[in-house]
């Protein structure tokens, strides 16, 4: 596999668009384990570095778990999609909540604080 080295694209973006594309394409299934750091190095011939901050930009977009070892399976997102978040909405309408409210909750929960 080749990165072209002359893009205003950096090379761990690259790396990254071309998992995601593996993924949509099914060639990285939901749960399947992702390639190892130092085999998709030696596959894209770049520094591992490279790889570990690959990793790391696809574990903040949610799209693979926080070990970097397994895709997020897309049945459960569906399921949350489909099941919680309507239920969590509701729950949200009910209670007169507002986006301040949910936003203040979410910094709370980000920061592991106490409301």
């Amino acid at each position: 596999m080749s990165m072209d080295f002359k893009s205003t694209k950096g090379i761990f973006q690259q790396i990254a668009d071309n998992l995601c594309h593996q993924i949509l394409e099914g060639k990285l299934p939901p749960g399947e384990r992702v390639p190892s750091v130092r085999d998709l190095a030696a596959d894209f011939e770049v520094n591992r570095n490279t790889l570990l901050r690959t990793y790391a930009i696809l574990q903040e977009a949610g799209i693979i778990d926080n070990n970097a070892v397994d895709v997020i399976r897309e049945n459960e997102k569906k399921e949350f999609f489909d099941n919680d978040l309507p239920y969590f909405l509701h729950k949200v309408q009910l209670l007169k909540l507002t986006e301040t409210d949910l936003s203040e909750l979410l910094i709370h929960l980000k920061n592991n604080t106490k409301l």
